[in-house]
């Protein structure tokens, strides 16, 4: 599957980033993830349909405030946040989780 963004109103999700205009990486170092790879790896798992990633980022400026997953096999979400953003994580595990309810069954 492709990723998908999902509008989850105050924030929005998109697929994880690390190009020439937008890079998670430190943000993502903030949550303790610090392999270089990450965000490619996450990418090819939305390929393999393995495993679904977002970055739940505030709307002005796309900045990463959390981070939600979902194993579409268990359909299992978890989301980590940066500190002081554990709303915005909360916010985007509900949202992917009608996502799953709408597109897994």
């Amino acid at each position: 599957m492709e990723p998908v963004e999902i509008n989850a109103g105050t924030w929005y999700l998109r697929a994880l980033r690390a190009d020439d205009r937008v890079d998670d990486r430190p943000a993502l170092a903030d949550l303790g993830e610090h392999r270089a790879d990450y965000v490619s790896a996450l990418a090819a798992q939305w390929d393999s349909d393995a495993l679904y990633s977002w970055a739940v980022c505030e709307p002005t400026t796309g900045e990463l405030l959390a981070e939600v997953t979902l194993d579409p096999a268990t359909r299992t979400v978890t989301t980590r946040a940066r500190p002081g953003h554990e709303q915005a994580g909360q916010t985007g595990a509900d949202a992917v989780q009608r996502f799953a309810a709408a597109m897994l069954g």
